[in-house]
């Protein structure tokens, strides 16, 4: 089979397109012909070496897919040859990633496609619902009718959080960086959008909100405590899901006044138990049609070494040229 693989850790070029043995299912796995994938900064961390990961080579990358089940283990009870099927968080502890034409998935990770749901939508979701559904409800608690601030509302990530709040009944603010990811922003329906080049965002946040924001998400790595705590709401809570190497100073006594929370969150912690309550209420949101993807372009599985440039210079270098995922199709 045709996968993208690394033979070492290094720069999107250390990224081979070639062929590599078609993987067989254990007991309880299922072998899914790959009909998407996507990136994930995780994905560039993994492959630069920039996180300690446990990488078998030669390593195939990714973390999601989207497909078709072909073959069942002998104790596989869930799946059918035939059945469509997406998972996120593959490619961990020794395991090989997504980024090939078939993948061998445990069916415990393994959950249905929607009907009339595409393989690159739901895979465009995937890993950044599940942390967006995880986080607001299990972690932050979000209620209706709370005010949620979350930077950067067109990305993958905020994206879902914007929608996901909506869902809940939230008033949403969110920031984005020129005019068109702003009306992207509202469009998915944000309350309030701001431009954070251009706006000022603490006071539009303190009109809007005079009460304080009751959850805060953090997507930004070098979180600026010292500007978001004074905005949070009594009893607020903080949602943190980046920043591996941020050292900020933390205004201790404006946040334990309030009886704020701060909520460390990574989404890869998660039992498969709790990815499997997220991905069900994922999947119905997505047919009801209040779910959507933000998918930036599609480009081929031979590409992914582009595809990996394209996230790095926007996760790492900031150049924002990205307003959503990249999709890649074997």
């Amino acid at each position: 089979m045709k996968a993208a693989y690394i033979n070492q850790t290094g720069p999107p070029e250390v990224i081979t397109y070639g062929d590599l043995p078609t993987p067989k299912p254990t007991r309880r796995q299922c072998l899914i012909k790959v009909g998407a994938v996507d990136v994930n900064p995780i994905d560039v961390y993994v492959r630069t070496g920039a996180i300690p990961a446990k990488v078998p080579f030669p390593y195939i990358i990714g973390r999601d897919l989207a497909g078709a089940v072909v073959e069942v283990g002998a104790g596989v009870k869930s799946f059918k040859v035939g059945d469509r099927a997406w998972a996120t968080g593959q490619g961990y502890d020794g395991h090989q990633g997504t980024f090939a034409e078939f993948c061998a998935v445990d069916e415990r990770a393994l959950h249905p496609i929607p009907q009339g749901v595409s393989d690159e939508d739901i895979v465009a979701l995937s890993l950044v619902a599940i942390t967006a559904q995880l986080g607001l409800v299990r972690y932050a608690n979000l209620k209706a009718g709370e005010v949620l601030f979350v930077n950067g509302g067109s990305g993958g990530v905020g994206s879902c959080v914007v929608q996901m709040a909506k869902i809940l009944g939230a008033r949403v603010i969110t920031t984005a960086g020129s005019p068109e990811k702003v009306e992207i922003c509202r469009h998915l329906g944000a309350d309030l959008a701001l431009n954070y080049k251009t706006e000022n965002v603490e006071a539009a946040i303190k009109t809007f909100a005079p009460q304080g924001v009751n959850v805060w998400w953090e997507t930004l790595r070098e979180p600026n405590f010292e500007r978001t705590i004074p905005l949070l709401a009594m009893r607020g809570r903080m949602v943190v899901m980046a920043g591996r190497d941020a050292k900020p100073v933390f205004p201790v006594g404006p946040f334990y006044v309030k009886d704020c929370s701060l909520h460390g969150f990574a989404m890869f912690n998660a039992s498969l138990r709790e990815q499997r309550h997220a991905a069900n209420a994922i999947n119905r949101w997505v047919t009801e049609g209040k779910l959507k993807p933000r998918i930036d372009r599609v480009m081929p599985l031979s590409q992914a070494a582009e595809a990996h440039r394209l996230q790095e210079q926007s996760t790492i270098q900031k150049t924002g040229a990205l307003a959503g995922k990249i999709v890649l199709k074997p």
